[in-house]
């Protein structure tokens, strides 16, 4: 029977380890930095996707949790399951985001950010925007002890005050580690209680509310709450 903190939404397998869950979330962001890296002017979803493997082996990625997801331009402003518009490059001021799920040691990482080159205002307030409602919504996790569900009513009041469109259909999840399928815990947004540090991952992605393009940022809930 699976280890659980608090409630089977919780639920972990016996080797878990929140050291470990820490470093893979590290090494992640390693990841998703080294293909930044890479990332030029010219290059289309497709190419950056296998840039993207090339750093996983380079970096000892175990395997994937998930596909790598890297969307650049018009495409930043859809979901995960949503089809890329094909043939898209990225231009010299333009913006792209990675989505990367990974497992080292065992353990889920899933971090995303949101990059601009060039000279492109708009979309590096976007971006910005994007991290900032970040943290925010992770500071009301922190201090005032919010459920999964009222953190996302929440992100989406602070959104169109920050006068963005915030994407409804992305809600966060869990993690733990590999494979946190087999206990699931559903989505962060349906969740009515406080969640647990260290297993739940904030996702935040906005659009312009007119122009074609959105930015995207997630990482793990962790830390000490303090309500």
């Amino acid at each position: 029977m699976s280890r659980a903190q608090g409630t089977t939404r919780d639920a972990v397998g016996a080797r878990f380890d929140p050291a470990l869950m820490l470093r893979a979330r590290e090494r992640s962001w390693a990841a998703l930095q080294a293909i930044r890296a890479r990332m030029q002017p010219g290059i289309s979803e497709p190419e950056a996707v296998a840039l993207a493997h090339e750093v996983f082996a380079e970096l000892g990625s175990e395997r994937l949790w998930h596909r790598p997801l890297i969307r650049i331009g018009r495409n930043t402003t859809k979901g995960f399951r949503e089809p890329s518009e094909p043939g898209v490059r990225l231009g010299e001021n333009d913006s792209y985001f990675i989505d990367l799920g990974l497992v080292f040691d065992g353990h889920e990482g899933d971090v995303g950010d949101t990059f601009v080159v060039g000279h492109a205002p708009q979309r590096q307030a976007c971006a910005d925007a994007a991290r900032a409602l970040f943290r925010q919504v992770a500071d009301a996790w922190r201090h005032d002890g919010l459920s999964g569900r009222a953190l996302y009513a929440f992100a989406a009041q602070r959104a169109a005050a920050m006068g963005w469109r915030f994407n409804q259909a992305i809600k966060g999840h869990r993690v733990s580690d590999f494979p946190h399928a087999i206990h699931h815990g559903g989505d962060l947004g349906d969740l009515d209680r406080v969640p647990a540090s260290g297993l739940w991952i904030l996702e935040i992605q906005l659009a312009h509310p007119s122009e074609p393009f959105g930015a995207f940022h997630e990482d793990l809930l962790e830390g000490n709450r303090l309500s």
